[in-house]
């Protein structure tokens, strides 16, 4: 008792796993990393149990043992890892799962076969639907199966999404005959009667059907190889009754069943409304988009074929776009100045632009069968297709749970208007939590200013947004304004406290950014990345701006922005009493810098007692301006700064050797009180002479927390020359 067991479990790593852990240094539960590692590895089959003389015991389950100890889990590829964990013998190991494990991520995707889809339903409806799955995270996935990913985005939301042999009300899932055993008897009555008038009008039509049948010579009987019969003959148009388990089948644009005539239909679901299902191969073709389906209740069942579930996507993609029109038309807010021009931007309507052309039959959400749904969904590396950026659009706008989303790189160009229609639709909702969302691409459809009026003006109850984006597209053109029904949006009083902006090399205008820092007087973080300085008082305008607008800003951060000829407003930040955290990342602050400008730094930082972090990453400081730096520190000093980061500076061992020694008799003549504690010092020429770095590391480390990297600054030298 009272002894860490971490060396132990760091000792199990390298005699089972036989590797070198990625971030060992910043693992801080061996326990937990072992055994997540362990349940992957061996659920993927990259550990073979057999080969450690501990686990090759056949009254030992690597996967029952570990399962209820992992909180993250990664599946990839051809997602084989989830016919595994659904299968019976596995039934332990998948509710221990949906116990404990609250991140579901996907990785290099592949295209799968309908048993495993069908494998995938019950593992995310038991994980997400009836367990504690808040996040789904999807990463690198260059072409992506649009049945798959919207399976995945559809089932994350809350909705059942399950193959023809896998119906709602027929799945194995206990929790679902409970909740459907649990129902109250108004509803159980309300639904025996929808079913009961239904069944009362299909059996008029199946009593008229067999009559005609009857009178051109066709048997009394169908089988389902006769419900393929061509859809001219004189059986083509007969329908009989479903047998209680057996769904709808779909032959020559007609439906078919195997039961007898006259037996009662049932409904599949309540999950899913009546859809178009695509012709399968071997029958006549049809058009992408089939026909509906006459049978509007017991057709709710699910789908097993890549045909069906594609069919879904795209009936799902296309449901809400005339509703969401409507919807702004009532609510009036800048319907006119909706667009669906390639070229154009996305405005601020609730409808986000003009319906497009849109497929024949719609897919209602609102009358889905609704389970529990995860709070984070993050998307890297994944291109969006427009009738992927439609459905998700559709989805979004009820899905009332989630919190934080993340849209990386996904190429949505001008898509990006399906999903602030979602957006704002959700916005609209009572119970709306969304309060994070982060939007990053290459190219930027519309200017970034733009970009945030409409997202502010769609969402006031947002608290952190960041829109990053490369490179300016070159449709744009150089506009700093924009598209004028962006750039003119009206944005409400916002709950905004964190706003991040990486503009695509575009001036930074304060007139544009003005009426965002007005509307969020709660702003406490600002961070701006790659913008231009279009001329010499932009940056003063801005100052000017912050400390009338926000008065509670906390944290500035200023990355790769040219700072070199704005020596005076760096030194009016610096002595800001309310701001807390300082960066100056790139910025080439000491390009061009003077003694004088240094020694007003470090005087203005020693009287500054608000200033608690001062980052200075990529500013060419220096041996002898490291060296100066320790002055902050000295006994006349009422400096309150805890971090201070210095990494990519150009450091070498020998002036972070000196740093260290003036710092300690700075500590020394203070009697030992300092309230520094972190310094960083990443990329740095350190490994130039590893013996007197790892002297002045030792001494630091002594003093405060020093974190670094062991980096080649010859290679990185040497990949520099490359690409100039």
């Amino acid at each position: 008792s009272g002894l860490s067991t971490q060396p132990i479990w760091r000792k199990l790593w390298d005699d089972v796993m036989k590797t070198r852990p990625p971030n060992s240094e910043n693992v801080t539960c061996w326990r937990k990393k072992f055994l997540e590692t362990f349940f992957s590895n061996v659920l993927h089959g990259v550990l073979d149990v057999s080969s450690d003389w501990r686990l090759n015991d056949h009254h030992f389950s690597p996967l029952l043992h570990s399962s209820q100890h992992v909180t993250q889990l990664t599946l990839c590829n051809m997602l084989q890892a989830v016919t595994e964990l659904t299968a019976e013998h596995n039934q332990k190991v998948l509710e221990n799962l949906a116990s404990s494990l609250g991140i579901l991520k996907f990785r290099h995707l592949l295209s799968t076969d309908p048993s495993v889809r069908r494998s995938l339903v019950l593992l995310l409806h038991r994980l997400i639907h009836h367990g504690s799955v808040s996040q789904v995270s999807m990463y690198s996935w260059p072409v992506p199966d649009t049945v798959l990913l919207i399976l995945i985005l559809s089932m994350s939301a809350g909705y059942w999404c399950s193959g023809k042999v896998l119906p709602y009300r027929s799945s194995p899932c206990s929790f679902c005959r409970e909740d459907s055993a649990q129902r109250p008897e108004s509803t159980r009555g309300q639904m025996e009667t929808a079913r009961c008038d239904e069944e009362e009008r299909r059996h008029d039509k199946e009593q008229q059907a067999l009559l005609r049948a009857r009178r051109a010579g066709a048997p009394a009987g169908l089988n389902r190889h006769e419900a393929d019969a061509p859809h001219g003959s004189a059986i083509s148009g007969l329908r009989s009754c479903p047998s209680p388990h057996a769904p709808c089948e779909e032959g020559s644009g007609e439906l078919s069943c195997d039961a007898p005539a006259g037996s009662s239909p049932r409904c599949l679901s309540e999950g899913l409304s009546c859809r178009p299902v695509l012709q399968k191969p071997r029958r006549r073709p049809k058009p992408a988009v089939g026909r509906r389906r006459r049978c509007p209740r017991r057709s709710r069942g699910t789908y097993d074929d890549q045909e069906d579930l594609y069919d879904f996507v795209f009936t799902v993609a296309r449901e809400n776009t005339s509703e969401l029109h409507e919807n702004s038309v009532r609510e009036g807010e800048n319907a006119d100045n909706c667009t669906s021009s390639p070229t154009g931007s996305p405005c601020s309507s609730s409808a986000g632009c003009k319906k497009r052309g849109g497929s024949a039959g719609t897919f209602s959400l609102k009358t889905a069968h609704r389970f529990r749904s995860v709070s984070t969904l993050e998307l890297f590396s994944i291109p969006l297709t427009e009738d992927a950026c439609r459905t998700l659009s559709n989805l979004l706008s009820s899905w009332v749970s989630l919190e934080n989303l993340v849209l990386s790189y996904n190429g949505l160009g001008e898509n990006i208007a399906w999903l602030l229609s979602g957006l704002r639709a959700l916005s609209r909702q009572p119970g709306c939590r969304l309060r994070v969302l982060r939007v990053s691409d290459v190219f930027s459809h519309m200017p970034c200013m733009a970009l945030v009026r409409c997202v502010l003006s769609a969402l006031p109850r947002l608290r952190t947004l960041s829109v990053s984006f490369d490179l300016k597209n070159q449709t744009e053109g150089n506009r700093p304004g924009g598209n004028p029904s962006c750039s003119e949006t009206e944005i409400p009083e916002s709950c905004l406290e964190q706003l991040e902006i990486r503009f695509p090399r575009e001036p930074l205008h304060t007139a544009l950014l003005l009426p965002v820092l007005k509307a969020s007087r709660c702003l406490q973080q600002l961070s701006l990345d790659s913008a231009a300085l279009p001329c010499p008082r932009e940056l003063e305008h801005l100052l000017q701006a912050l400390k009338e607008c926000n008065p509670n800003l906390k944290k500035l951060s200023f990355h790769d922005v040219n700072l070199a000829d704005h020596q005076k407003e760096v030194l009016l930040l610096l002595q800001d009493p309310i701001l807390q955290e300082i960066t100056f990342s790139f910025c080439r602050l000491f390009e061009s810098c003077t003694t004088e400008f240094l020694s007003e730094i470090i005087n203005t930082v020693k009287r500054n007692s608000s200033l608690k972090s001062l980052k200075l990453p990529g500013n060419r400081l220096g041996n002898h301006r490291l060296v100066a730096l320790a002055d902050i520190f000295s006994e006349d000093s009422s400096s309150s700064l805890c971090q201070l980061d210095v990494s990519s500076n150009c450091i070498k061992p020998d002036g972070l050797l000196e740093f260290t020694k003036k710092l300690e008799g700075h500590i020394q003549k203070r009697g030992g009180h300092i309230k520094f504690t972190h310094l960083r010092l990443f990329q740095n020429w350190l490994d130039q002479d590893a013996e007197t770095a790892q002297e002045a590391l030792r001494r630091l480390r002594a003093v405060c927390s020093v974190v670094n990297d062991t980096w080649d600054s010859s290679q990185a030298f040497a990949d520099y020359i490359s690409v100039m």
